[in-house]
């Protein structure tokens, strides 16, 4: 018993000296690298005495800590040492409460809590540097995805309906919280980081916040500006071969299992990917100044449910071309899908191979089918809104690539 104390103390002294060492170099007046240690100290001697003298001194003690605040800043007012922040008197507080933690066995959760404190303190310019560059657009944004994650997600129910039992409204929008997710993400990383990153980041990032719309924007504004065809060909190759990566992570995400036989193929249409935008890239003169124009955040709620909508309706119109169509039919509706959307297809089959509906070595092939349609889309674009030097270079990048497609589909096992 002696020996399990002893160890709280010290674990209290570690993440109080530490804690205190950060508010000690930011010149704190109210508490520091000694008061801290001995917070936490007296968090956990009042948590063990609890056990003994019953609960009532956990309270009493977090009421001397609390009077200790409030004497400390009037002395501090008094001398004319007033700060409205309450930080300092945030972290006193949980110092205690977590020095009660340790008394109650909570050693794993104390400890990584009381670094996560320390770190958080010290980040105090950085994050406020994050939240000036986020705009009221993207803050909104963000409430958004909140919404759609954490309010609308538990409302749904958590069962099947319809037809050939595929539609449940809980994991169709459990999906949505996913794609909107990692777009939001990348669109937050690429305000942050993206403009001032370079061409390299400029494509990966398009192609996580979305290749389709990185493709529009830059054959458009090839038309405008013709010197940036050549930078802009890059981004475009770059941003469509992030898709497959994204591809990857939601087949992990979704069906695990279908990563084995997925992953081979679909490395290689990457590296054959990688390799024409090497080429491209060295070919290239120009440096595009910037990525994709802006866009809204990707986090609107119609834009969720249309999504949700499409999503579903892929799902529902593979089970119904596998049951009366056979594989043809599934290749057809990969296909339609994969001219706009990769996410719908990729989502909708590992849906169905994790519920044992389908099979992985026909999953990977319709991802396949969906991303070489979502490649003719793309080129289409090109063609239609881009310049023709752009076109040129567009044309022999996803030429190539739609070459290794078809031969995967033809000669890969299985």
């Amino acid at each position: 018993m002696d020996l399990e104390l002893f160890k709280d103390l010290g674990i209290a002294l570690g993440i109080g000296l530490l804690v205190g060492l950060q508010r000690e170099w930011v010149d704190s007046r109210l508490a520091g690298i000694r008061t801290f240690p001995m917070i936490a100290i007296l968090g956990v001697l009042c948590g063990t005495l609890a056990v003994t003298f019953g609960p009532w001194i956990f309270p009493t003690g977090l009421l001397a800590v609390a009077l200790l605040i409030v004497v400390g800043n009037a002395a501090r007012i008094q001398r004319g040492e007033g700060d409205p922040g309450l930080t300092t008197e945030m972290a006193i507080l949980v110092m205690y409460v977590l020095g009660v933690a340790l008394a109650a066995g909570y050693t794993t959760a104390v400890v990584v809590t009381g670094g996560g404190v320390a770190v958080l303190l010290h980040w105090k310019r950085p994050l406020h540097d994050v939240v000036d560059r986020i705009g009221e657009a993207d803050a909104k944004a963000i409430f958004r995805l909140s919404l759609i994650a954490l309010v609308i997600l538990p409302l749904l129910p958590n069962r099947t309906f319809g037809p050939y039992g595929v539609l449940n409204p809980f994991n169709i929008w459990l999906m949505v919280v996913l794609i909107v997710g990692i777009s939001m993400g990348a669109y937050v990383a690429f305000k942050l980081f993206g403009s001032r990153s370079g061409t390299l980041v400029a494509g990966v990032m398009g192609g996580l916040i979305s290749s389709t719309a990185t493709t529009v924007s830059l054959s458009r504004r090839s038309r405008s500006a013709p010197p940036v065809a050549a930078s802009a060909a890059v981004v475009i190759m770059i941003a469509s071969t992030i898709v497959f990566v994204r591809v990857l992570v939601e087949i992990g995400l979704v069906a695990p299992s279908l990563l084995p036989a997925a992953a081979p193929p679909i490395a290689i249409m990457m590296a054959s990917m990688i390799a024409v935008s090497a080429i491209l890239y060295r070919s290239s003169r120009e440096i595009l100044s910037h990525a994709p124009e802006e866009r809204e955040p990707p986090s609107e709620l119609g834009a969720a449910i249309a999504f949700g909508l499409l999503y579903a309706a892929v799902l529902l119109g593979v089970a119904v071309a596998k049951a009366n169509f056979g594989q043809a039919g599934m290749f057809a509706v990969a296909g339609l899908s994969g001219l706009t959307d990769m996410d719908a297809i990729t989502l909708s089959t590992a849906q169905l191979i994790r519920s044992d509906q389908l099979e992985a070595t026909t999953g990977w092939r319709l991802i396949l089918v969906g991303a070489m349609a979502n490649i003719v889309f793309k080129g289409g674009v090109v063609a239609a809104l881009g310049q023709r030097r752009l076109l040129g270079r567009i044309a022999f990048g996803f030429g190539v690539t739609l070459g290794v497609g078809v031969l995967l589909l033809l000669f890969w096992p299985g």
